[in-house]
């Protein structure tokens, strides 16, 4: 697996590259700008991008906007971004080709090793992992008319589970039902998205697309005491 970094703290970047060379994984570069970045997915072709998404030198919505020029200019391309704050919006840019190999992850997850691992691994197989936190701040921040009014409680339980990248069995063990209830579930949500299979999309990154395009934009830090005592610390910039 072929990885470049983009992250513009120096401390967080630097150790990335201590856990992923650690871990035999193919680091081709890593950068803090989003031009060297572009620059180096140009050269190298990775296999996956890890991108902050605030860079220089507005730090707002730099890193987002280089990953998805990146995918364009790349499709194989899989992108795990981190951020320090929930900021859903990015979604419908990045996973709006419906291909999958799309994660975000707050920082602090990063401080969890397998847990980010496990991400990294799975958009490089061609799904998504956006983080739990994520998945619940937008629970709790539904709008009152949506796109997913159709679908029963149940089945955006299932909708979110699949958006942390969740297979049907791991959803079955979260849930404690069987694997047959959680097919049955998922090919009722596509039904009722309008979900049809065709050759263009993945459906569960359609439906997971569906989800976080229906729910209204979150700026969020994430709370304090979540965060593992090991996490890089962060620098007061306004990067996140």
């Amino acid at each position: 697996m072929r990885i470049v970094i983009a992250e513009d703290d120096a401390l967080l970047r630097e150790g990335l590259t201590l856990l992923l060379t650690a871990r035999g994984f193919d680091l081709v570069a890593a950068v803090p700008t989003p031009e060297e970045f572009l620059a180096v997915v140009a050269e190298h072709r990775p296999d996956v991008a890890v991108v902050d998404v605030r860079m220089p030198p507005t730090f707002t919505d730099e890193g987002i906007r280089a990953a998805v020029q990146a995918r364009r200019m790349h499709p194989p391309l899989a992108v795990l971004v981190l951020s320090a704050y929930v900021e859903e919006s990015f979604a419908a840019d990045l996973l709006a080709d419906g291909v999958g190999g799309i994660g975000y992850l707050l920082k602090e997850r990063v401080g969890r090793v397998q847990e980010f691992l496990d991400a990294l691994h799975r958009v490089v197989a061609g799904g998504t992992a956006i983080d739990p936190e994520v998945v619940a701040q937008l629970f709790t921040r539904r709008r009152a008319v949506d796109g997913l009014r159709p679908l029963s409680p149940r089945e955006r339980e299932v909708l979110a589970l699949m958006a942390e990248g969740l297979g049907n069995t791991a959803i079955a063990e979260r849930l404690f039902v069987t694997d047959k209830a959680v097919h049955k579930h998922i090919r009722s949500i596509f039904l009722k998205l309008g979900l049809h299979p065709d050759d263009q999309s993945d459906r569960r990154v359609a439906a997971v697309l569906r989800y976080l395009d229906s729910r209204p934009a979150v700026l969020t830090q994430p709370s304090h005491d979540s965060a593992p005592a090991h996490a890089p610390a962060r620098t007061s910039r306004p990067g996140g």
